[in-house]
């Protein structure tokens, strides 16, 4: 039958027993409040401070709006199929799934790079840093890791749309295009190249530009003062953190989903395949808070205005002034 003729498709990875349904839902809604919390906090620091709008920071912002994008095409999805007892989606929002997930992973994967290219220039070339890095490159940089992941994924998406289908079953507990291609009666010849280019484009073309700028990071480092060391520590030890354990959900992903996983448990399978969907998000925003030495003074001192009275506030700022 053809995909235009499915109505709608069904998911067959969740587990129904009472007691882990409702232990599921807390623990998924408490993360997708800590999640939105917490990236909405850095976002507004970073955006009401004139000292943090620098590169670094900006990209930094970018990299925190795509974790509530992504948490956004997958949380409300999973809450409500979770309470659900008929664990099934309309086709739209299956395909609306697939766009989201599939962009938030491109867009993730070219944030990282674009950053990783920014600290090769803080590091690298420092003194002509400032120079290089304008605000109207940032501007074209993260509009161009945003545009060039949503014409990669309309792409696929639209590949994936007319293909006639044998069934209408997706052993997960959502939407993804490689699952769908599976249940293709016809030929998905195109789809399958495609889909290769694009992940080697979405995935090895950043790793590769990231391995490159660290290398020469640390050809700078290892010829230069202790102090260029201690900034290329405390700058990359976040990002190169994010990488890792990005790099590594997405493989968990990959592995569970192109090889035989029926001997694994079940809770396992649908940790691996959401780990990179839930765990970066929450991740982010709390290893660039932490490490990020300006966000946490800019964070304490917002903190502390609010403890203190108008009076109180007043008289420090004309103490200061």
């Amino acid at each position: 039958m053809n995909s235009t003729q499915v109505s709608y498709f069904t998911l067959g990875a969740y587990i129904d027993e009472k007691l882990f349904r409702y232990l599921f839902f807390t623990i998924l809604l408490c993360l997708y409040v800590l999640i939105i919390g917490s990236n909405v906090l850095l976002i507004v620091v970073i955006c009401v401070n004139r000292s943090l709008h620098e590169p670094m920071f900006l990209f930094l912002c970018s990299l925190f709006v795509n974790e509530l994008y992504g948490s956004l095409g997958l949380f409300p999805f999973l809450l409500v199929q979770i309470l659900s007892d008929v664990h099934s989606v309309s086709a739209p929002l299956c395909f609306l799934q697939i766009f989201c997930v599939s962009s938030y992973v491109a867009v993730e994967f070219f944030n990282l790079a674009v950053m990783s290219y920014d600290r090769y220039l803080a590091i690298c070339h420092p003194l002509q840093y400032h120079s290089l890095m304008i605000v109207r490159k940032v501007s074209v940089l993260t509009a161009a890791a945003w545009f060039t992941a949503f014409i990669f994924m309309v792409s696929i998406t639209s590949l994936s749309f007319p293909l006639q289908l044998c069934g209408n079953f997706i052993n997960k507990v959502y939407c993804d295009n490689y699952s769908l291609v599976k249940l293709a009666c016809s030929n998905t010849t195109v789809n399958n190249i495609y889909g290769l280019a694009a992940a080697a484009l979405i995935i090895f073309v950043p790793l590769v530009l990231i391995l490159y700028t660290y290398l020469r990071i640390l050809q700078v480092c290892f010829s230069g003062s202790k102090q260029t060391r201690q900034k290329a520590i405390s700058t990359c030890t976040p990002h190169l953190a994010s990488l890792l354990n990005y790099s590594l959900g997405v493989c968990f992903e990959l592995l569970q989903s192109r090889f035989n996983m029926d001997h694994v448990p079940n809770y396992v399978r649908i940790f691996l395949s959401l780990y990179f969907l839930t765990c970066q998000p929450l991740f982010n925003p709390v290893m660039y808070g932490l490490n990020l030495s300006k966000i946490r003074n800019v964070q304490k001192s917002l903190f502390s205005i609010k403890r203190r009275s108008p009076k109180e506030y007043l008289q420090k700022t004309e103490m200061q002034s």
